[in-house]
């Protein structure tokens, strides 16, 4: 009986384990990953100043004359269908009645929704999250869980490789460093 109820908490334990951390660059091929290693430093002049990031396009590339890696949507096959743990900055899409962000891209900095330019494509994941969740600020950030989908988004604020249909999301605690 005590080899029974040993078996049950391990198995109990493993059940509420995180899944591990999914790097963002994961989600980008070697050879763009490369590319953005040879980049060189891009300034951030752009709408932010203006207080324009939220308006349309705000999201979308507005540089001219940037690497072709800073528009790439090229992703990573193997990821498709994965569940995966990943952290990163909201940019809030939709809410429910209660308030809470039922949809929104996930960026992989703070700030990523302010700046031009924003990440590529396949640095922008949007996330289904139907229980909702209260983001209070964008410069918080959260861990998302869920399975990982390449398809391509656009809509008037960003483009998106990716998708995940999120089975939860919390902030990051201070235990989580």
């Amino acid at each position: 009986m005590r080899y029974l109820l040993l078996v049950l908490l391990l198995l109990s334990g493993f059940a509420r384990a995180e899944l591990p951390e999914t790097d963002w660059l994961e989600l980008m091929p070697e050879e763009d990953q490369r590319a953005l290693e040879q980049m060189p430093e891009i300034t951030h002049n752009g709408p932010e100043g203006a207080g324009t990031f939220d308006s349309k396009g705000g999201l979308k590339q507005q540089e001219k004359g940037l690497p072709a890696v800073m528009y790439s949507a090229k992703t990573v096959p193997a990821m498709n269908g994965k569940k995966i743990r990943l952290g990163g900055y909201p940019v809030p899409l939709e809410t429910d009645n209660a308030g809470r962000s039922t949809l929104f891209f996930l960026v992989p900095y703070p700030g990523a929704c302010i700046h031009v330019p924003p990440p590529p494509p396949n640095q922008l994941v949007l996330v289904r999250y139907p229980k909702g969740i209260a983001l209070d600020d964008i410069y918080e950030p959260l861990w998302v869980n869920g399975t990982l989908k390449i398809e391509s988004v656009s809509n008037d604020l960003a483009d998106a490789a990716y998708a995940l249909d999120a089975s939860s999301a919390r902030m990051v605690e201070e235990n989580d460093l």
